[in-house]
């Protein structure tokens, strides 16, 4: 009976495995079937780099270049704040904090990863955005940078609380072995338990960019939707996931705008998958 029921609850691990690899794979189906379309339209080259986002245009002009710029600025400003701000916190958390501020520290993180975006992008409407333009005197602070600050808040629980969880399942034995050579506790965790949780490290770093390449509504409602080529960090931009949720209620079913943004759902899937991938083939490398 004992090995009957290991057997059905292997099973049905096996079944949800291979049905989470369908739906991803299902999806991605989807988006090909809707969004190649846009390719009998315009040629691929022109439409990943054409420099004119105008869909609705006669004829219309479907250059994505600037959906993707104004992606990767918010999203490597966001990663250049979140990820040392994040494993800083999760060294303090997991290595120096007393016992009882620990506890606060990790529940509070953990409430912060529960706001909607949405929430932190009215927040950001009203406290950042005014802000920004006061400090830097710039006509509006709807800005990559608000975008990039208010997204690398929204990264920081993500890589703090998976980072803090790396850093503590290090064994003690590798910290007491170092203080037996006389290490001090500085030295320790530089030299030690850094390079031991660098996997878990990664992964918490890996995460929290997925979270802000994948936002849409807070960088929607703050960085300014511009679809123009930034020359500065401090310009409105537009990114490929605010396009997708900004004009696809407007998007006629059918229509080269509608397979437009499909195409570029594929584009942000390409993305995704080449993050991953990267950083699977870096873990392993480490290991």
């Amino acid at each position: 009976m004992k090995k009957f029921k290991e057997f059905i609850i292997e099973k049905l691990i096996l079944l949800c495995g291979l049905a989470s690899i369908l739906f991803v794979f299902m999806i991605f189906i989807f988006l090909l079937k809707e969004g190649l379309s846009v390719f009998k339209i315009e040629s691929p080259l022109k439409f990943l780099f054409g420099d004119k986002w105008y869909p609705i245009s006669e004829p219309p002009q479907l250059g994505i270049l600037p959906l993707i710029a104004g992606s990767i600025v918010v999203t490597v400003g966001a990663a250049i704040l979140s990820i040392p701000i994040g494993i800083g916190s999760a060294l303090y958390i997991a290595e120096i904090a007393p016992l009882k501020l620990k506890e606060i520290l990790k529940a509070g993180i953990e409430l912060l990863a529960a706001i909607p975006s949405v929430v932190l992008g009215f927040i950001g409407m009203v406290t950042l955005v005014p802000a920004v333009k006061s400090i830097f005197h710039l006509p509006t602070g709807l800005t990559a940078f608000s975008g990039a600050i208010m997204l690398a808040f929204m990264a920081m629980p993500t890589i703090v609380s998976i980072a803090e969880d790396a850093l503590y399942s290090v064994p003690k034995t590798y910290k007491e072995g170092a203080f037996a050579l006389g290490a001090t506790h500085w030295q320790t965790i530089y030299r030690v338990i850094l390079p031991a949780a660098s996997s878990g490290l990664l992964a918490s770093v890996m995460l929290g960019i997925g979270r802000v390449i994948g936002e849409t509504m807070a960088v929607m409602m703050i960085t300014g939707n511009a679809a123009v080529i930034p020359k500065t960090i401090m310009q409105p931009v537009r990114t490929l996931t605010a396009t997708i949720a900004a004009e696809m209620g407007e998007a006629v079913v059918g229509s080269e705008h509608y397979f437009a943004l499909f195409a570029i759902g594929i584009v942000l899937f390409v993305i995704s998958f080449v993050i991953n991938v990267t950083a699977d083939i870096f873990l392993h490398r480490r290991q």
